[in-house]
């Protein structure tokens, strides 16, 4: 790769992508909200094009849904596709984790652990969006730890769509209480080399989202 390559500024359609999908990860955009092209490039001081290009960095990344004539939406989706989206989680996760406990169990135990202190220290504060950060750097570094760049690109094409979804789970505070106590015990068994509880433990708390993105349709459901 050239200096040149590595220096060259990004573009207005790259940035414009970067702020869309920032906004949409931390749930300033409704799942299935319409995005108008006019009022983002207004937003974000630039043309339509760039936007338009966005837009369609997005929709490969599933953030998106551009429908002809009818305009562009941010991604939603049903109790059944999230399911099949945990499903996927399971089996690219618990193999990264098997993968990075076989190369170093004890290294990736203590990044974790350091993980979790620092997800403790958001929730004492408030600091919902600080702790959801948090939650998806937890899981990102068991997949930085594999070894895999195979795995690891696999993985890519699916976290934006996750750390969406975690946004919109992390606004309940007993969720969240739950969920940094299996945090914390899930570094504990990998600082313990126990790959086969760790794993079981790493599935079972991913299976968590689908059960509660489920009850949130129904509530949100409910409430119409």
């Amino acid at each position: 790769m050239s200096a040149y390559q590595l220096q060259r500024p990004r573009s207005l359609a790259e940035q414009a992508a970067e702020q869309i999908r920032l906004r949409i990860v931390r749930g300033d955009f409704q799942l299935g909200e319409a995005l108008s092209e006019t009022a983002l490039a207004a937003e974000l001081g630039v043309s339509k094009t760039p936007v338009r290009e966005a837009f369609l960095r997005l929709k490969t990344e599933g953030l998106v849904d551009i429908q002809p004539q009818r305009g562009t939406f941010v991604f939603q989706m049903t109790a059944r596709e999230v399911q099949e989206l945990s499903d996927f989680r399971d089996v690219l996760e618990t193999a990264a984790l098997a993968f990075s406990m076989g190369g170093n169990a004890r290294t990736l135990g203590q990044a974790l652990n350091a993980i979790v202190a620092d997800m403790k220290g958001a929730l004492a504060s408030r600091r919902a969006d600080r702790y959801r950060e948090l939650d998806g750097l937890f899981h990102q570094r068991i997949i930085e730890h594999c070894g895999n760049s195979f795995l690891a690109g696999c993985y890519e094409t699916i976290a934006f769509r996750v750390q969406s979804l975690r946004n919109r789970l992390s606004q309940d505070a007993d969720l969240n209480a739950r969920s940094v106590e299996e945090h914390r015990t899930l570094a504990r068994l990998v600082g313990r080399g126990e790959t086969v509880k760790a794993k079981a433990f790493l599935s079972k708390h991913i299976g968590t989202t689908a059960s509660e993105y489920d009850k949130l349709l129904r509530q949100t459901d409910a409430a119409r």
